[in-house]
């Protein structure tokens, strides 16, 4: 096992997890989507974002306290942000990300 996997209590990273528009992007900007989410064990991007992770911390209830550095479009510099991606409640396979103020970006499914 790589030391650079990301194993929370079963959050896997290993594998990026999408959207349908996440996952067609996931080796490079194919398409413009405005819903794209893409989640990679380095990073977390958005249509209008790109966060690059500078710490994950496995959490007591399974879930990953994720900090990053986000560059968002338009913008000069990065921005310190902290996410918390933990397994979805409908879906078990899927993995909803939220931000601090317990705003939730979307759920992600593992890429094909």
């Amino acid at each position: 096992m790589a030391a650079s996997q990301a194993f929370a209590a079963g959050i896997d990273l290993s594998k990026p997890y999408g959207n349908k528009s996440g996952c067609i992007n996931k080796n490079g900007q194919e398409v413009y989507a405005e819903d794209m989410l893409l989640l990679t064990s380095e990073a977390f991007v958005t249509v209008a974002s790109a966060c690059t992770f500078t710490d994950k911390k496995p959490q007591a209830d399974g879930s990953l306290l994720v900090k990053a550095q986000c560059e968002a479009e338009g913008e000069e510099g990065q921005s310190p942000a902290q996410f918390t991606i933990k397994r979805s409640a409908k879906s078990p396979k899927k993995l909803v990300i939220a931000d601090e103020d317990g705003t939730v970006y979307g759920e992600v499914a593992r890429c094909r």
